[in-house]
């Protein structure tokens, strides 16, 4: 039941592609599936679209959910058609954007939580708190690796990451 639900979002919400993903319809054109990406990855995070039956099919994805992207730029190197672009330093990814959902998350709640606010791996940076007790993605910083998503105690994720199809990255 849980992988169909993230079939469905995957369907509804721009899909999060590997760091070093050009603009979506470049990417399309040059992603030959080859698959590189997908087994250099030593966390298993990046998976292949099986769901669709269109042009996305076969296609390099990340779901947070299961497994977020931990940022070891392990998979542009090894792409051989540029449809994933080498980056020099992790701040420089921007695979998508963290969304925070107020309504449901903890700390607005009134219960002290602080799971994507200590995991992310740019502390501080790209979730502050706001009055050391209220998560606010600071968007400038974070880059979409999806760890926040992952570490969200809610069974419905109160944070999600949501992919930048416009970004040229």
């Amino acid at each position: 039941m849980f992988r169909a639900i993230l079939r469905i979002l995957t369907d509804l919400k721009p899909v999060l592609r590997p760091p070093g993903a050009v603009k979506e319809s470049e990417f399309l054109k040059r992603c030959i599936r080859c698959r590189r990406c997908v087994e250099v990855c030593p966390f298993r995070s990046i998976k292949v679209i099986k769901s669709r039956i269109d042009k996305q099919t076969g296609t390099p994805v990340i779901v947070p959910r299961e497994v977020p992207c931990y940022l070891c730029m392990k998979c542009p190197p090894e792409c051989p058609t540029g449809a994933l672009k080498p980056i020099r330093e992790k701040q420089e990814v921007r695979m998508g954007i963290a969304r925070l959902n107020n309504e449901t998350c903890l700390p607005y709640q009134g219960i002290l939580c602080r799971a994507c606010y200590e995991r992310c791996p740019f502390y501080r940076e790209a979730i502050i708190l706001r009055d050391e007790i209220y998560p606010e993605v600071v968007e400038d910083k974070c880059v979409g690796c999806g760890i926040c998503e992952n570490v969200c105690p809610n069974e419905e994720p109160s944070i999600v990451v949501i992919g930048r199809r416009t970004d040229g990255r």
